[in-house]
């Protein structure tokens, strides 16, 4: 399918499938970049319990982009490459809202920032690194490409 049409909404959404990928990475790339900045298998299961749940919480377009079709590829070489990768798309993805669903900006912002700050206070409370990475996504959110 090559565009989203929200018929729910006083206002069409269309969206590419480029635009729900980049929409996706962004979101499942900030949990990440969260999670690995304070690894551990036990964090990781609850990291990823807290995600969910965030995503879950979402509604409208937000909810169905991320909620559906397959996972986002994201880069295996190193947290830097996620970094590089993810920032940005958080970015155009804020721009991408902005453009064609506004009334969905600061509902995909706040779903963000929730996982984010979720995920950072799932195993044992922020600790520094994970206070740093949800301040870059916080960034990368209020500033679209």
């Amino acid at each position: 399918m090559d565009h989203y049409r929200r018929l729910d909404s006083p206002t069409v959404a269309e969206l590419t499938d480029d635009d729900r990928e980049t929409l996706k990475t962004a979101a499942f790339g900030a949990v990440y970049l969260v999670s690995n900045a304070d690894p551990g298998v036990i964090s990781m299961v609850k990291e990823s319990f807290a995600a969910s749940g965030a995503f879950a919480d979402a509604t409208g377009l937000v909810k169905d982009v991320l909620s559906t079709g397959p996972l986002p590829k994201l880069p295996r070489e190193s947290a830097d490459e996620v970094e590089r990768l993810v920032l940005p798309a958080l970015r155009r993805s804020v721009a991408i809202l902005t453009e064609k669903a506004p009334h969905e900006v600061e509902q995909y912002r706040a779903t963000i920032t929730g996982a984010a700050q979720r995920v950072a206070r799932a195993a044992a409370g922020i600790d520094p690194a994970e206070a740093e990475m949800v301040g870059k996504i916080e960034q990368a959110l209020a500033t679209p490409a």
